[in-house]
């Protein structure tokens, strides 16, 4: 059965989304007080949306790692750095398996890098 046709504009508004709610999720962690609106069952569905567009992008494939390098590359921000570090083989699947502190010094080291 050949492949279907992987849609590029979908595939970066994927790559677009994800990095987004990463840049939510992570500011909402470390300024918890900033929207009292944001409750557990908020972010909750926060990560499962963050988590979906990330599973877009891997059902892409390589054209989504491309896509989401190239949005880096244009904006060499947090977020679109951990969609692209979130593509790389062996990270971790879900948000859960993350370890935050980790996350937030390797986004820290690489931007002052790069």
């Amino acid at each position: 059965m050949p492949r279907a046709p992987v849609l590029r504009e979908i595939v970066r508004q994927h790559a677009e989304m994800a990095a987004h709610l990463w840049n939510l999720y992570d500011y909402h962690l470390l300024n918890p007080d900033v929207n009292p609106d944001m409750d557990e069952v908020r972010l909750a569905r926060l990560v499962e949306r963050l988590e979906a567009h990330l599973d877009g992008l891997r059902v892409a494939g390589e054209v989504g790692r491309e896509i989401a390098q190239e949005l880096y590359e244009e904006y060499p921000e947090a977020g679109e750095l951990f969609v692209v570090r979130m593509l790389m083989d062996g990270a971790p699947l879900r948000m859960r398996e993350l370890n935050l502190k980790k996350v937030r010094g390797y986004l820290a080291s690489a931007l002052r890098e790069g």
